[in-house]
């Protein structure tokens, strides 16, 4: 083995102690990257359904299910005349309204109510359908109704190679299309593929025709017949650690790439469960229950690296069965949780995640986020992380500045309740809850 001279080792030490400095300061800094939750915060939403000046108070971010049915029938070889579909749908209208409300709009593109065999040209049709569409809806276009398309929602009726055939060809038409326009995969797992999600391994190899990686995720204690749904931080479900090996996958086979949770949410009827039929053991959640976790969801994925999350679901009818009571407003009147996630997107919107304070599994999270503009300017946000009602006074290390207020998430309209604090010397004391805790405070 060839000898390594004392001054060479010194100097490789020096190296590696520089890189760690290095990573320590890029660690430290990485919140700047982080997005503000304005940019951060998006909501479901379905076409004619939607009425965007309801929602404005909850989002900028709107992701919408497009039918690619709608544009081309059931006829895949069809060349869409934008700006209407197929149906006679005016897109150039539809998200033109939503536009000029002030939101952003992700085209996730829905093609698995029609099976795969009635693809005459899967390759060729796929290729001219994202041609068409970026050139029209893209950000380089006139009208640039769109910043995203996700190709593909959840579709497990095709097998793996017949959704990588249509993926790497569509993708390559927007590319060619609108280089701007953001490309996202359709719900991927880091596991096989399922029903309700493609595997990574469809999309491996083709980094170079997408941008972001995208997943749905919900909190299920248990399937089939209750799907019955626990608390984000439930550390027994894989809620958050399927985001986790997501993010871990990202690293490790697609560097640089974004992932965004698309998906996720919580029932919250007030209607019992049906005598018979399939949701007959259906459990719900209760519409506090329903407010509080949506709201520690974002924060919880903020902390975690997630680029965006979407909250499903934006208005519903009541109904106690499965994503048939997720609506944030029922019969378009806010729930609790309109109200809660409101306040979330008003306290937060012009701050980005800084740093965990305090996360203790089962005890407490207190995270801090940063304004965007003024660094001084900085937000608390604690918790009870469970799922039990459960209510307590903890202590935390003060926050090095002046508090200026603090206030309980709100589950109705109007003014949030007003929390006291005791702070002695170096030590904050607080009644915390289930519903997070704000406090607002300057930096010195």
């Amino acid at each position: 083995m060839k000898q390594v001279s004392f001054s060479t080792a010194r100097f490789l030490v020096l190296l590696l102690l520089l890189a760690a400095a290095f990573a320590r300061r890029a660690g430290a800094e990485g919140a700047a990257d982080a997005p503000l939750f304005r940019d951060f915060m998006g909501l479901n939403v379905h076409t004619v359904q939607f009425k965007p000046d309801l929602y404005k108070p909850v989002c900028r971010l709107l992701r919408n299910y497009h039918g690619l049915d709608w544009d081309i029938g059931n006829e895949t070889h069809y060349a869409p005349r934008f700006p209407f579909a197929r149906n006679m749908v005016n897109w150039e209208q539809l998200y033109g309204d939503w536009l000029r409300a002030g939101y952003a709009v992700n085209v996730c593109l829905i093609f698995d109510n029609f099976p795969a065999k009635e693809w005459r040209d899967p390759a060729r049709d796929a290729f001219a359908y994202g041609l068409t569409f970026a050139r029209f809806f893209g950000p380089s276009g006139t009208q640039r109704l769109a910043e995203a398309i996700e190709i593909g929602n959840e579709p497990g009726l095709y097998d793996d190679a017949a959704y990588r055939v249509i993926f790497e060809n569509m993708a390559r038409g927007v590319r060619q299309g609108d280089p701007k326009l953001k490309i996202a995969t359709c719900a991927l797992t880091t596991g096989k593929s399922h029903r309700y999600a493609k595997s990574v391994t469809c999309v491996q190899g083709l980094e170079s025709l997408y941008d972001i990686l995208n997943m749905h995720t919900y909190a299920m204690a248990e399937e089939y017949p209750t799907w019955r749904r626990s608390y984000p931080e439930d550390p027994n479900i894989p809620y958050l650690k399927d985001v986790r090996e997501m993010m871990a996958w990202r690293d490790a086979h697609a560097q640089g790439k974004a992932v965004w949770v698309t998906e996720f949410g919580w029932d919250a009827s007030t209607k019992p469960a049906p005598k018979t039929g399939d949701f007959a053991k259906w459990v719900g959640s209760t519409e506090t229950q329903q407010a509080q976790y949506l709201v520690r969801s974002f924060l919880v994925f903020a902390e975690m690296g997630v680029d965006r999350a979407y909250l499903f679901w934006f208005n519903d009818q009541d109904a106690p069965q499965l994503h048939g009571s997720s609506g944030i407003t029922r019969d378009y009147q806010p729930k609790p949780a309109f109200h809660a996630v409101a306040h979330l997107y008003r306290s937060l919107g012009d701050y980005r995640f800084a740093r965990a304070v305090a996360k203790k599994t089962g005890d407490l999270y207190a995270f801090e986020f940063a304004h965007g503009a003024d660094p001084k300017a900085r937000i608390w946000a604690v918790w009870s992380p469970t799922g039990t009602g459960r209510e307590a006074t903890v202590s935390l290390p003060a926050p090095p500045g002046t508090i200026q207020k603090a206030e309980r998430m709100p589950l109705r309209e109007g003014a949030a309740e007003t929390v006291a604090w005791q702070s002695s010397g170096s030590t904050l004391r607080l009644s915390v809850g289930e519903s997070p805790v704000y406090l607002w405070f300057r930096m010195p």
